[in-house]
């Protein structure tokens, strides 16, 4: 029994331009993310229109994800269901800054940060082990309402990060060498081998729908996927 996801990371914030961190701050999209949303319903509806089914959407609660999911929901005349489960990972102390205003004001923090433990936490924030456990952990209820669907799903770099790791057994600690793009469709087919969940990336970093590149979230001198 397979269940495939369609993962797609909002549309470009006026954060992501300057390479702020948001995490858990609810930013909404920039006039960009809107356009790039709405090409990505039209994408949705014309490849509806040709027998690509979706059967549902599902998206973080924060702002810029429901901003993406929307225009999809709309075309297919779905309505988006919303879970905390697939927030960004939560910056702490960090959100709100870039990379070298958190260099300045959390230097040993920072430094900390670099090694890619994945045990570290920003002050007030939460780890990479963490937000892996936390993403896999709501994608369980998502995969039993939906077994053998097609279905939507609209999240954040950090969330995508998790998932294209846990398919492909790369651990937390490996520096990334996927894109994560603003309103990238990225295929995942999930099945059962007894009690365990599998996942096999069908296909990455999808953007035709969109006339130009879209931006990725590497931070300032950090390969951290984190926003």
């Amino acid at each position: 029994m397979t269940t495939q996801i369609l993962f797609i990371r909002h549309g470009e914030t006026d954060w992501n331009r300057i390479k702020r961190i948001q995490g858990h701050i609810d930013i909404a999209l920039a006039t960009s993310g809107v356009e790039q949303a709405a090409l990505l319903g039209a994408r949705f509806k014309r490849e509806a229109q040709e027998g690509a089914r979706l059967d549902a959407v599902w998206s973080s609660d924060l702002m810029r994800a429901q901003q993406t999911a929307q225009p999809i929901a709309q075309a297919l005349g779905l309505t988006v269901q919303l879970t905390e489960g697939l927030r960004e990972r939560n910056y702490g102390a960090f959100q709100a800054h870039d990379s070298e205003q958190i260099a300045e004001r959390f230097p040993d923090e920072y430094a900390h940060w670099q090694t890619r433990d994945p045990g570290f936490a920003p002050p007030e924030g939460e780890s990479q082990r963490e937000l892996y456990h936390r993403v896999l952990h709501a994608l369980e209820p998502i995969l039993a309402k939906h077994p053998e669907g097609r279905i939507a799903c609209v999240a954040h770099g950090g969330v995508l990060d998790c998932i294209y790791r846990f398919a492909n057994g790369i651990d937390l600690e490996a520096p990334r060498a996927w894109p994560l793009l603003n309103t990238s469709v990225n295929v995942v087919d999930f099945g059962r081998e007894g009690s365990h969940m599998t996942a096999r990336v069908v296909s990455w970093g999808d953007v035709s729908h969109l006339p130009s590149a879209s931006a990725d979230d590497g931070l300032k001198r950090t390969p951290e996927p984190g926003r």
